[in-house]
């Protein structure tokens, strides 16, 4: 089986093709510039294709002959703030998918963000409840979880005149090789983004379920978080709540004790069998 990683270079571009290559799939790495001194470079189930994907008919080619797509291309924060960030992120995710399309290529995982709801960019976070599902609005006031929350809605409009396709709209959270890597001895710098983080391969292992995992439970478009189910902090998640989020209610049946994460990804575990592991 062959699947295209578009943003190939970036860091979690890098971890997918490292864990898809593991996994015995071929891979064709599509970027704007070639990764230097990266492992997969040399490895012969591994092709580098250099594409604009701003470009529909670049994206076209680049794609053809893939049995999957995972779609990782795009800026990656709000940049300045006013068009750059929007703009590039929504062509590009059009542009795979409306390509994926065109050339019959069915199975789709496109790199949306923890960020759709209002988390480190927003000028003032609103939580409705935790652990936060799939179901909590989406109200993003900033270009970034902006894109990210178009990307979702596209998806939701080529599965309904494609009904053929499948796509996950991974919202990832913050990818690092260890928790340690995400702990922040002041855990006030991490409050807005709820203290989460996903464990790097881990994250890469949920796309390619997303992908090639045919468990049989789901179709069409669907949203999933993917972040570690306990929080990057030394602290307890409940003491976190009474100081910086005391009037978010908890979700009736959970519960917040220990380190528990601020995030139910119980659906990505339903549905793709993904399992966060730490290495």
């Amino acid at each position: 089986m062959k699947v295209a990683v578009t943003g190939c270079t970036g860091d979690v571009g890098k971890r997918v093709v490292i864990v898809a290559l593991k996994q015995g799939y071929s891979v064709v790495g599509i970027d704007m510039t070639p990764a230097k001194d990266v492992e997969f470079n040399a490895d012969p189930n591994f092709k580098f294709v250099q594409a604009d994907l701003r470009d529909y008919d670049e994206t076209l080619e680049a794609i053809r002959g893939c049995d999957g797509v995972i779609q990782l291309a795009g800026v990656r924060w709000p940049a300045d703030y006013v068009a750059t960030t929007h703009n590039t992120n929504v062509t590009i995710t059009w542009n795979v998918l409306r390509a994926a399309a065109e050339l019959g290529i069915n199975r789709i995982a496109q790199a949306s963000s923890v960020n759709v709801i209002t988390l480190v960019f927003a000028v003032q976070n609103k939580f409705e409840y935790f652990p936060i599902d799939e179901d909590h609005p989406a109200e993003p006031d900033e270009p970034y979880g902006l894109s990210k929350l178009i990307c979702e809605i596209q998806a939701d409009a080529i599965v309904r005149r494609y009904p053929s396709m499948r796509v996950a709209s991974i919202r990832l959270h913050w990818s690092v090789p260890t928790r340690e890597a995400a702990t922040r001895d002041d855990p006030a710098r991490r409050a807005k983004d709820l203290w989460g983080w996903v464990q790097e391969d881990s994250g890469a292992e949920a796309f390619l379920l997303a992908v090639f995992g045919e468990t049989g439970k789901w179709s069409g478009h669907e949203r999933f978080f993917v972040a570690a189910p306990d929080i990057a902090t030394n602290e307890e998640t409940m003491g976190l709540k009474d100081q910086f989020w005391p009037d978010v209610p908890i979700r009736d049946g959970h519960d917040l004790s220990g380190r528990k994460s601020f995030f139910d990804c119980s659906k990505a575990e339903r549905l793709l069998d993904w399992v966060h592991r730490v290495p």
